[in-house]
């Protein structure tokens, strides 16, 4: 599976020097975006409107955000909201129900664990996982390969 591209806010957090990756390499600063978080929509529930609050400080003290990540921050907090209400729902149901076929999985169980999925990869954008923000500590790795006769 192909990594995903790091902002280059997220490339030079972990830089070696101004301007570049922890290998070194010049980390191109893209487009000139207003880095400022965008309006969380009115729409949201209130459970993703909570962890749009808990998460947008932290992201806009590294500046990674702009307006223009309002809906895929969006769709990260109603996926949070949904993962947490699932999980809510199997605690108080638990994970089977009984049917006409017999004991089958919690409708709960697959909501929760798809949510959790589009959860992560979501995150992952933002750097919002243990693992994505671990290879910010350790800097990028782009894939690129500093000799290019190899």
């Amino acid at each position: 599976m192909p990594r995903t591209a790091q902002p280059a806010a997220l490339r030079l957090l972990g830089g070696r020097s101004e301007g570049r990756d922890s290998g070194g390499r010049p980390v191109n600063p893209g487009p000139a975006f207003k880095r400022v978080p965008p309006q969380a929509p009115e729409w949201l529930s209130d459970e993703a409107a909570a962890e749009w609050a808990r998460v947008v400080p932290g992201l806009q003290r590294l500046e990674l955000l702009k307006p223009e990540d309002r809906a895929a921050l969006a769709a990260y907090c109603e996926a949070w909201a949904v993962f947490r209400e699932a999980t809510e729902t199997v605690q108080r149901e638990g994970l089977t129900i009984e049917a006409k076929q017999g004991t089958l999985a919690h409708p709960a169980v697959a909501i929760a664990r798809n949510a959790g999925r589009e959860l992560r990869s979501w995150a992952a954008h933002f750097g919002l996982t243990p693992s994505t923000e671990q290879a910010l500590a350790k800097g990028p790795d782009d894939g690129e390969d500093d000799n290019p006769f190899a």
